[in-house]
């Protein structure tokens, strides 16, 4: 059993107590869901986020589909290049939104999200297999600090994807 364990407040400091834990508890399991699941629980917890999750691309019909969250009821399913997840999964960019209110094409699922920061996933040949979304209930809370540790997470769950 494994226990969440965070000793700081500075939200630098915080990632890097949470990657290497998280870096244990999926080297431990080889299923992807058990993983994904896990790794939003752990960012729910360490950050205290409205909505931590990911959504993996569905080739039948090239849409993103909801996968394991924390949070508030979400979106089913995302069309390519539709909303942020659907912009960062067609820019294969992290796009950080400060405000999602005044963010073109912003697909409100939930009316308590300010903001929003998406990281593509990439398997072994760098191809998009889905996107780590999180939300916030509060304005610009996402920054250059999140960008840097969640794509450091998002290089870490690559070997899931093959």
């Amino acid at each position: 059993m494994h226990t969440l364990r965070i000793s700081t407040s500075d939200k630098a400091a915080i990632y890097q107590e949470i990657l290497p834990q998280i870096r244990a508890i999926i080297a431990d399991e080889r299923n992807l869901i058990a993983n994904l699941a896990n790794t939003a629980a752990i960012l729910k917890e360490a950050f205290g986020w409205l909505w931590v999750g990911f959504y993996l691309v569905d080739e039948r019909d090239n849409t993103l589909v909801l996968a394991p969250f924390q949070g508030p009821l979400a979106c089913t399913r995302i069309a390519y290049g539709r909303g942020v997840c659907g912009q960062a999964w067609k820019s294969q960019q992290t796009i950080v939104v400060p405000d999602v209110n005044a963010h073109p094409d912003h697909i409100a699922c939930s009316s308590l999200s300010q903001s929003e920061i998406v990281v593509p996933l990439f398997d072994s040949a760098r191809r998009c297999v889905g996107v780590l979304d999180v939300d916030a209930d509060t304005l610009a809370q996402f920054d250059e600090i999140d960008a840097q540790y969640l794509g450091e997470l998002a290089q870490m769950l690559q070997p899931l994807f093959g």
